[in-house]
């Protein structure tokens, strides 16, 4: 005679070995201005995340003009991303799958990462800045921050508001 084990109990318990371990959710928008000016080239825009002692600790997202033209590569004026390019573009091996990517049109761009993803995985639990930094050739430059609490155990939000190469970057975190 033999024995059977209830089958409902082992799926029961499975479902609960399934559950992510960091469901938390970062949305990211950046709004690049559409310029009036005589001469518009796109900005070269920096999205990353600085720890609590001020060093990188996360790149979300450099956009750069990423093919060759009669002006040179791209590459040749990310340090006009001062800040970014002190702190973490200098020593990274361009580009990055995931992470680099062409210049932005003018309008709200959007940027959407699970907690689970390359760029957050890493992130050990404490206070961070998100910071957005851009410039642009025969235009300025401009840095904005965020602060924020990783992971999150509430929803959060914050904005902050640019003045001239950036408009209103948004940062919203889900757990």
């Amino acid at each position: 005679m033999t024995k059977t084990v209830p089958i409902t109990l082992t799926f029961a318990l499975s479902g609960l070995l399934t559950v992510p371990a960091s469901a938390a959710t970062m949305q990211v928008k950046v709004e690049i201005p559409k310029l009036n000016v005589a001469e518009y080239h796109r900005p070269y825009v920096a999205v990353y995340v600085e720890g609590a002692d001020g060093k990188a600790a996360s790149n979300l997202a450099v956009w750069y003009q990423n093919t060759d033209t009669k002006e040179g590569h791209g590459t040749k004026w990310l340090p006009d991303l001062r800040q970014w390019w002190r702190k973490s573009g200098r020593s990274l091996d361009l580009p990055i799958d995931g992470v680099t990517g062409p210049t932005r049109p003018a309008g709200v761009q959007t940027l959407d990462f699970a907690g689970g993803s390359p760029q957050l995985s890493g992130l050990a639990p404490g206070s961070y800045t998100l910071v957005v930094e851009a410039a642009r050739e025969v235009g300025g430059r401009e840095l904005l921050k965020i602060p924020f609490t990783w992971p999150a155990t509430a929803t959060q939000s914050g904005k902050a508001q640019g003045a001239s190469e950036l408009g209103t970057v948004s940062l919203t975190i889900k757990p």
